[in-house]
């Protein structure tokens, strides 16, 4: 792969932490350290060339990374060690999910009370690791800590607490100076299509504070109607060569999100989903070279990245890579973070510029 020709600088180009431990664990392989990832992150060059790395980390605060709990100390010496590496902190991932604290945006005063808790503490890092100057820019992500199956059992009611839940979180997220981006995720009750998400935006009413959070793997499904059939933009008859209705139906869908759109993930995707059963299904990432992705990924980015006219919306000032659940002899090798970053620096030349 040849050295990049263009010289953009923004957006940043940023690579995901979580990946190193969602998926992983007990049942599965070992978890990946926060800083074994910062280091392969660090050292991935494209052809060698000094300039061509990744710009920063989005992180998720979660153990064994980064506690939810961490200390201001402990967040110093966070803040140290990612700028020793010359990287920066973009957006963080708050852990809003039963187990971990949190719980269901839409279940009883309690959960609720625990999913806005949980909020307050991401801001509260968030917040500090700005102050530390270890983080110019990016979000805290949430999503709604519950499944499709759960809202579909009274979705109006559902809704309307999710709704009520975000709302108190924006209150919070406002009042640290941050801003809440919802993941678009299949997996996520009352979030779980475009049309259920940008119902909920409109509802939450909040944009100065609350987002959207466009995941390409992930989206590339709400074309698809996982978990929402009746809002399916591809016809049921819809087979992957026919790339005209696929670009038509990628348009469409972010035409209608792209002006809540406040973050942005660079990802491939296979056209499958993993999980069992009618409501728990989510998105499958690939490598970007995977023959078997269905995404033009540097060609597909524009449609987040570009108005409907083709224009850059400059709306988010890093892009971030995103890739979970592969095994750990994948990537404990250099040479796959150095293809990640090569996708990403080549996103970057199509639809970036220079500020």
């Amino acid at each position: 792969m040849s050295v990049p020709s263009l010289h953009h600088n923004f957006p940043r180009v940023h690579n995901a932490m979580w990946p190193g431990l969602v998926g992983k664990g007990p049942d599965s392989e070992p978890a990946i350290g926060l800083d074994t990832m910062l280091r392969l992150t660090a050292a991935a060059r494209v052809d060698g060339a000094a300039d061509a790395r990744f710009d920063g980390v989005d992180l998720f605060l979660f153990d064994p990374h980064v506690s939810i709990d961490a200390t201001d100390d402990d967040l110093a010496r966070l803040a140290d060690k990612v700028r020793a590496l010359g990287l920066m902190v973009g957006s963080v991932v708050a852990p809003v999910w039963q187990g971990t604290g949190g719980g269901s945006a839409m279940g009883n005063t309690d959960e609720r009370r625990r999913f806005v808790k949980q909020v307050r503490k991401a801001c509260r890092i968030a917040r500090k690791l700005r102050e530390l100057g270890a983080r110019p820019y990016g979000i805290v992500r949430i999503d709604s800590a519950a499944s499709p199956a759960e809202w579909a059992k009274d979705p109006v009611r559902s809704t309307r607490l999710i709704a009520q839940t975000l709302r108190e979180a924006c209150e919070v997220a406002g009042g640290l100076g941050e801003r809440l981006a919802a993941e678009g995720e299949i997996c996520w009750g009352g979030m779980h299509s475009w049309r259920r998400m940008l119902q909920l935006l409109e509802l939450v009413d909040q944009p100065r504070t609350l987002g959207f959070q466009a995941d390409m793997a992930h989206t590339l499904l709400f074309t698809l109607g996982y978990n929402a059939p009746e809002d399916r933009i591809l016809p049921e008859d819809f087979e992957w060569q026919q790339t005209e209705r696929l670009q038509a139906a990628l348009r469409e869908l972010s035409a209608a999100l792209r002006s809540w759109t406040i973050d942005f993930h660079v990802a491939q995707n296979d056209g499958t989903v993993k999980g069992s059963g009618s409501h728990d299904k989510t998105g499958h990432h690939c490598l970007p070279g995977d023959p078997n992705g269905k995404l033009d990924i540097v060609r597909d980015a524009g449609h987040w990245l570009r108005d409907e006219r083709g224009r850059l919306t400059k709306s988010m000032r890093h892009i971030c890579w995103d890739g979970c659940m592969f095994p750990n002899a994948v990537m404990m090798e250099q040479r796959t973070w150095n293809g990640i970053l090569a996708t990403m620096i080549a996103v970057r030349d199509a639809h970036g510029w220079q500020g």
